[in-house]
């Protein structure tokens, strides 16, 4: 009976992909962790600095130095960009494959033949080549203008008028015949589809409704993912629900990780989060608990270096507690989806390499190397349960258990 931890800090790169000129050239420089040490120098996070983050970086900066004790390493993004949930699906087990980019209104056709075959109700709403799709009178079909443009399509509906499965359902009518990264089908409670229309918004070519204007987000609010070329069935934490094993879900993780599990605590607030990853950690004798810190992404879009120290400190000062309960052969691992620069220049994500950073009581010295994907903690995942192998990824189990002695 063995416990498999996964801590997610959203957004915390330790330096930008070889790919990025060619690929995404504004993030050319990005290094999450050593640019915030570099803005923040009186950070204190000793024990991230302890499981290996400087190693991680791989530069020391005063005070911030190399951790002898630590089993590290990091891993590559095999997925396309920089993204949460592709990161997450990714972790999970999925080689996500190459989605579109595509404005909402050059697949509109498409979108409303399909909705209008699954049995909805469909008017356009707004000008010619910058419509949306207006679906039941209670909900919309549009692009995401908080993503990469043309990387996601928004369903955002009134729960009291469209119940959460029939919300679904629309997300799955649309995902059927579009090819961009995402559709996030969600909704709320008190809000009307005059609110929802009444956030509408124009950039450029894209046109959307602004989740937080539209009211969504303050009552009852419930979302689903639904990823391009994405089969939960083939993740981590399908798998181990299969075999009996229990899988919990926290923050961001519960609402873009599919699985059938009732261990589901969605927030934001990163105290609140570990509060309930400890919860878990008590209750769960034999299981996965993961959980995503959304707090430095946050403050990455933000741009604050001020406010992202302050939320790795609440990490680094929680780690303790959690540690303590990863005895025996349990394993705790630290790291992140993508970067999130807050001093690149721009408000988006960056695409980075990421942290390993593991803790396995009485283990110190191991270097698992640089990974080839996200990938391989759901593969380590899935050998340390005994179970099969997700659908991408190569375990490192070996290198922490037995093992590479960089000592």
């Amino acid at each position: 009976m063995s416990k498999f931890g996964v801590i997610v800090l959203d957004g915390f790169g330790v330096g930008a992909m070889d790919d990025v000129p060619q690929v995404r050239p504004n993030d050319v420089g990005s290094n999450t962790a050593l640019n915030i040490i570099k803005a923040e120098p009186n950070i204190d996070i000793p024990n991230l600095e302890r499981l290996g983050l400087i190693n991680a970086i791989g530069v020391e900066r005063g005070r911030h130095i190399f951790s002898p004790d630590a089993n590290w390493g990091t891993a590559l993004l095999k997925h396309h960009g920089a993204d949460s949930y592709l990161g997450h699906q990714e972790i999970m087990g999925t080689n996500p494959p190459m989605p579109l980019l595509q404005p909402f209104n050059e697949v509109i056709d498409q979108v409303e033949k399909q909705v209008k075959e699954d049995g909805f109700a469909v008017k356009r709403y707004g000008d010619p080549g910058l419509e949306i799709l207006v679906v039941n009178n209670c909900a919309t079909v549009a692009d995401n203008l908080e993503a990469d443009p043309g990387q996601v399509y928004n369903v955002t509906a009134t729960l009291d008028k469209m119940s959460f499965t029939e919300i679904t359902k629309l997300g799955e009518s649309v995902r059927k015949v579009v090819k961009v990264s995402r559709v996030i089908a969600f909704g709320g409670s008190d809000v009307t589809i005059d609110n929802i229309l009444d956030a509408r918004h124009i950039k450029k070519k894209y046109v959307g409704i602004s989740a937080p204007e539209s009211g969504v987000y303050k009552k009852n609010y419930h979302v689903v993912h639904l990823g391009y070329g994405i089969n939960p069935k083939v993740q981590l934490a399908s798998i181990l629900i299969r075999h009996g094993i229990d899988v919990a879900l926290i923050g961001k993780a519960s609402d873009i990780v599919r699985g059938d599990t009732d261990r589901r605590f969605p927030g934001v607030d990163s105290n609140y989060l570990f509060d309930r990853f400890m919860d878990q950690v008590k209750e769960i004798n034999n299981g996965l608990i993961f959980m995503n810190i959304q707090e430095t992404d946050l403050a990455g879009h933000s741009e604050d270096t001020d406010h992202y120290a302050s939320i790795l400190e609440i990490v680094n000062r929680r780690l303790p507690e959690a540690e303590q309960y990863f005895t025996g052969d349990d394993i705790l691992i630290v790291m992140a989806d993508h970067g999130d620069d807050p001093t690149i220049g721009h408000a988006q994500h960056t695409r980075e390499k990421v942290p390993l950073l593991i803790y396995k009581e009485n283990v110190h010295y191991k270097y698992v190397g640089e990974r080839e994907s996200l990938s391989d903690v759901g593969a380590t995942g899935a050998e340390f349960f005994g179970v099969e192998m997700p659908q991408n990824g190569t375990s490192f189990l070996n290198r922490i258990t037995g093992g590479v002695d960089i000592s």
